[in-house]
């Protein structure tokens, strides 16, 4: 990885976007994991720890139900943290989300369950899930611009996907830290204490990640904003006045990436292991082996979006998502261990295919000054659409036909209202992302624009 060139065109320092990458990978990682430990224990454990005296279906309902609720949170710390993104910067924005997360996973590590505080567990549970969404909703927006504001323009799709690796590392590391404790603890001691570890080990690697951060400058981008003393003074009003077609379009467009996840790591674990009769530890394992690919195909996608353009790649990934969906089910109910992995596989391909571009993708549909609001809101907006909806619904189209497969027509309807709202957006990949505004706005409270050379 070279030195970002434009910094030296500029004057500014060079800056390496080695230091970058790594940055916006281990930042994301670390939210990622504490978002999915928090996942993977809804499919597992919270059912019997926090809703005890509901039924199984009804318990993992609410547990799933809990899991959702961070997304409409996530909406909220977009529009929060992107207010002040655009206005002060990434970087801060960033240290800040990432706090914020860690403060409530390490949390969620210490709560007592229902047979300690009754109803009082649940209530907490959901506050702590809340305040995470609230810090995703900022951080995930702020990691593509510290990456995508950074890097040359050939290259913005490889370094943006590389912020996409945070979801599949995070979730691996998550599913890892199951897989060992279900390998080393009964079951009754997993239930009763086994389950805190992941939670409360957040904490290392928020240390991690707050020492990278610490050392990343601003980006390029924002950095001539400031100089120009033209940052928006509301950028969520300006997104919907300006950029509102952008906002709506780009979260439906991304919905599908929510949606495939999400039956990945949420239901495909439940279903293994409830109703094929695969161990937890077989299930975690897959998840675990999947996302590993993942984690190599991501950049391999991004890399393709420079040549090739964003809507090429993203679409030819929508597409497979909806060609394998019931491939995958029929491969899953033969009960064969190495047909299952296939299956998980090849859908997790068509999920690299989608998701590796999405963000350099959805960063180039605004303008610098509302980028962090825009990108969020948007993105915010996806996952309350697809990853939201997702367990709930699964469980539901489960418990109603008993058939995986079932869920596939879930998937193919995702994939094909991601397709059209996709297509009805402009390609993006040779956008100038770092123009400033040379021109008055309409809007007489806003103040005059000024050169970036001013």
């Amino acid at each position: 990885m070279s030195d970002l060139s434009s910094a030296e065109k500029s004057g500014d320092p060079p800056i390496s976007m080695k230091k970058v990458a790594v940055a916006s990978v281990i930042g994301t990682t670390v939210e990622w994991y504490d978002l999915f430990v928090f996942a993977t224990a809804s499919a597992l454990v919270f059912n019997k720890v926090f809703f005890p005296d509901f039924v199984p279906l009804i318990g993992t309902l609410l547990a799933f139900g809990t899991f959702a609720s961070a997304y409409l949170a996530r909406i909220v710390g977009a529009a929060l943290f992107g207010h002040f993104g655009d206005k002060l910067g990434r970087k801060s924005m960033l240290l800040i989300s990432l706090l914020t997360m860690g403060a409530a996973t390490f949390a969620i590590g210490l709560l007592p369950n229902y047979a300690a505080i009754g109803i009082w567990a649940p209530i907490l549970l959901l506050l702590l899930r809340v305040i995470q969404g609230l810090a995703l909703g900022g951080e995930w927006g702020g990691a593509v611009l510290m990456a995508v504001e950074h890097a040359p323009a050939n290259k913005r799709g490889l370094y943006g996907s590389w912020v996409q690796i945070g979801v599949p590392a995070g979730t691996m590391i998550a599913n890892l830290a199951f897989l060992l404790i279900a390998a080393y603890l009964s079951p009754e001691d997993l239930l009763a204490w086994g389950w805190r570890i992941p939670f409360l080990a957040s904490i290392l690697l928020i240390a991690v990640g707050l020492y990278i951060r610490l050392n990343i400058a601003e980006t390029p981008a924002f950095n001539k904003v400031k100089e120009a003393e033209v940052q928006v003074k509301m950028p969520l009003a300006e997104v919907f006045r300006k950029y509102w077609k952008q906002v709506v379009l780009g979260g439906i467009a991304t919905m599908s990436t929510g949606a495939s996840f999400n039956i990945i790591v949420a239901f495909g674990l439940t279903y293994g292991t409830q109703n094929l009769g695969f161990s937890r530890s077989t299930m975690l394992g897959v998840v675990l082996l999947s996302c590993a690919w993942c984690i190599v195909m991501l950049p391999v996608f991004g890399a393709l979006s420079d040549r090739y353009g964003r809507k090429p790649i993203i679409v030819a990934g929508i597409v497979a998502e909806a060609l394998v969906a019931f491939p995958m089910f029929w491969l899953m109910d033969t009960k064969e261990l190495p047909l299952v992995i296939f299956g998980y596989l090849m859908l997790m391909t068509a999920f690299a295919a989608n998701y590796g571009p999405i963000a350099t993708f959805l960063a180039e549909l605004f303008g610098t000054r509302v980028r962090y609001s825009g990108l969020s809101i948007s993105y915010m907006l996806s996952g309350l659409l697809g990853s939201a909806a997702t367990p709930i619904v699964t469980t539901a189209l489960l418990a109603a036909t008993g058939k995986g497969s079932s869920v596939a027509w879930y998937m193919i309807g995702a994939a094909a209202i991601s397709l059209l709202a996709l297509l009805l957006l402009t390609e993006t990949f040779k956008r100038d992302i770092s123009e400033v505004p040379v021109e008055a706005p309409a809007d007489p409270q806003h103040k005059p624009f000024k050169s970036a050379a001013a």
